[in-house]
């Protein structure tokens, strides 16, 4: 396994970053501003919290920004769902999306029982 030496090094963070340019994508000819502009903060919140997380050099707040990551990700499975309830995503397209956000919860509550328990 590869020494972790910056955030950039961490798959969770490289997934992270593609669901927030994939949000972006779907969304770009949304008209719904409200719901879109919510949707894409917290898809870009997943990988900035993992960055700033890491980047403050502490592993208790570390573990604290991932769990703020984690919860980015269940708040945007809820607006997925609405997007998809209300036909602003198509079924397929969403539920991918949210696929996405299911696989990096469990990567990033993989991360934190890690690091509370070998950090």
């Amino acid at each position: 396994m590869a020494k972790i030496e910056q955030f950039e090094d961490l798959t969770v963070w490289k997934e992270g970053l593609r669901l927030a340019i994939d949000v972006y994508k779907s969304l770009a000819e949304c008209k719904d501003f409200s719901l879109r502009d919510q949707i894409r903060r917290c898809s870009v919140s997943v990988p900035s919290n993992i960055a700033e997380g890491f980047e403050h050099n502490s592993n208790k707040e570390f573990i604290r920004f991932l769990r703020i990551s984690k919860g980015s990700s269940g708040e945007l499975r809820t607006q997925l769902y609405i997007a998809i309830g209300v036909g602003l995503l198509d079924e397929e397209s969403g539920k991918a999306l949210i696929n996405q956000s299911r696989i990096i919860s469990r990567m990033l509550q993989s991360l934190i029982k890690v690091r509370l328990e070998k950090f």
